[in-house]
């Protein structure tokens, strides 16, 4: 019972770094595809506040929505796609991140 506890344990931690690597993947594919959608689907975001407002959103965004994000990276930006960023953008952590983005850039 002990050896399938230690084998189980060495398993679970191996696991880990593969789960960080999948996720900072899907994280940096995500990211294009809210770029892409920002820019092309959000034209009052101004052009110089797109990187930081699409690293507010990919922090503020669940699994399921990074995946979301990252399955429009392969099939492309849909209405989902734009559904699922004014979601993000409607939380209240990410508008905290959006006007501190916008403050530290000069923009407001």
């Amino acid at each position: 019972m002990r050896a399938f506890a230690a084998i189980v344990l060495l398993f679970l931690t191996a696991c880990a770094p593969v789960q960080q690597a999948v996720d900072t993947t899907a994280r940096q594919g995500a990211k294009g595809v809210v770029t892409e959608t920002l820019a092309t689907r959000f034209p009052q975001v101004p052009k110089e506040l797109i990187t930081p407002f699409t690293d507010c959103i990919i922090d503020n965004s669940s699994a399921l929505e990074i995946r979301d994000f990252a399955r429009a990276a392969v099939l492309g930006v849909d209405d989902q796609t734009v559904a699922t960023v004014r979601t993000v953008l409607s939380r209240p952590e990410t508008v905290q991140c959006l006007q501190t983005s916008a403050l530290s850039s000069g923009i407001i």
